[in-house]
Formats: C-alpha cells, sequence, structure tokens
C-alpha cells in the first residue's frame, strides 16, 4: 500500500504538488484509481483519483478513520544537532518510522551547529511517515535553547543520557518502565557539568544506554526504541 500525505485534503480536496507529481508522474495513477492519504494528524482516507494531474491531482474521499498512534504514550527526544547534519537527517529517519511524537532539535553550550533547514527535515519525516503507514506527523522544533527545554514543565518521565562517571548513573532500561517519556540527548562534547546540574534540579535523571560509548544519533534512535520496548511491555526489564 502506498500512502500520500496531504495535510488540507479534507477542505481541499486535493494533492499537494509533491505527491500529485509522485502519484501521476512516477506511479502513473489515474483517474478512478483507489489511493490513501494522511493528514498527518490522525486521519486516514481512502480516496478516488478525480484527475490525475502532476501539480494538483483531485480526489474524492471515499471513508476516513481515526487511527491514534499505535504505542499509546507520549515519547520525546531532544537531540543537539550534530556538526554532520546527516546523522540527525539519519535519527529523524528512523524514529518516525519507529514511532515517535515529539523530536526536539536543542542548542547546548557547546553545540556545534546553531541552525537547521528545518522544510528539508520535515519533507524527510514526512517520507517516513508515509514509508510506515503511520498518520500522525510528529513535531519538529527548531533549535531551542537547552534553558528553554528543561524548563517547559514536560508532564512525565525524564531523562538525560549522559557519560561522566562522576555521578551516580541509572541504566535506561532499568528505570524506566512505561507511560509518558522525555529523553535529551547531548552534544558531541555531551553536556556541561552545569547543564547537568540545572537539569537534575528540573527533574531529569542522568542515565547510560550501556556499556558502550555512542554517537548521538545513535544514544537517540537506543532510546526511542528502548522507549517502545518498555513502554510496550513494562515487563521486559532489559535491552
Amino acid at each position: 500500500m502506498i500512502q500520500f500525505y496531504a495535510p488540507d485534503i479534507a477542505e481541499t480536496g486535493l494533492l499537494p504538488e509533491q505527491e500529485s507529481m509522485h502519484c501521476c508522474r512516477v506511479l502513473r495513477m489515474k483517474s478512478g484509481d483507489t489511493i490513501q492519504v494522511t493528514d498527518g494528524k490522525g486521519k486516514r482516507m481512502q480516496c478516488e483519483i478525480l484527475e490525475s494531474h502532476p501539480r494538483h491531482t483531485s480526489v474524492e474521499i471515499l471513508h476516513t478513520d481515526e487511527v491514534s498512534p499505535w504505542w499509546g504514550f507520549r515519547l520525546e527526544v531532544c537531540v543537539a544537532p550534530s556538526k554532520n547534519i546527516d546523522r540527525i537527517e539519519w535519527f529523524i529517519e528512523k524514529a518516525v518510522e519507529i514511532g515517535i511524537d515529539r523530536i526536539v532539535l536543542m542548542k547546548t553550550s557547546r553545540s556545534e551547529r546553531k541552525t537547521v533547514k528545518a522544510e528539508r527535515l520535515n519533507k524527510i519525516a514526512i517520507s517516513a511517515m508515509n514509508q510506515s503507514l503511520k498518520t500522525t506527523l510528529p513535531e519538529i522544533t527548531e533549535i531551542t535553547d537547552f534553558k528553554t527545554v528543561i524548563g517547559d514543565g514536560f508532564n512525565g518521565s525524564r531523562y538525560m543520557g549522559y557519560c561522566d562517571d562522576s555521578i551516580p548513573l541509572l541504566r535506561f532500561t532499568d528505570d524506566y518502565n512505561g507511560g509518558d517519556v522525555r529523553i535529551m540527548i547531548g552534544p558531541e562534547g555531551d553536556f556541561s557539568p552545569e547543564e547537568v546540574e540545572a537539569a537534575m534540579k528540573a527533574g531529569y535523571r542522568p542515565v547510560t544506554f550501556g556499556g558502550s560509548r555512542l554517537r548521538l544519533e545513535t544514544a537517540a534512535l537506543y532510546c526511542t526504541v528502548a522507549a517502545h520496548v518498555k513502554g510496550d511491555n513494562p515487563q521486559v526489564m532489559s535491552l
């Protein structure tokens, strides 16, 4: 099944230009064909193509289903983008395929990257959503200051990956047992001691993701998968 993304489909009855091009020119679909469309807000629609056009394919909505995220808890990962943006793009693609509600791009005192191309990252997320047949497009924030992140009052379990063994570290998969969760992953140089102290005061628990030192995008994906394992099945005690 091929899925298309059209956020305004209910109002306009049209696929966006990029999706129209893919439908018409790449897949060579024509009038009368049935396609699956999502608005990225939880709706999945079966539609019939009225006119196949490379810029504005028109459709009729035949049936609409409300589809909630299957994982049943809120999952947020806050990550400081790496100097090599390809690594963050890779993480976003895989995290959306697995299932995530929000990705916060975070600026810390040791961050090497201060800006991102939000439009490109959103396109990657849309493609991953369609590929994995999800109906909710995760929020990807602009780069947000670390102090703003820890002070926004997230209501759930809060963790931060940290490499320094000068303070006691919990193993994430031992401590987290389901429910809404946010995990922060620092930059290549890790969080500063001052940031760790501030985060702990804000209710974040420093954790490790095992015995290996991971690249930031690997750590971010690890905790995404681990949260699903523990969140979907709280009886699982290790990963």
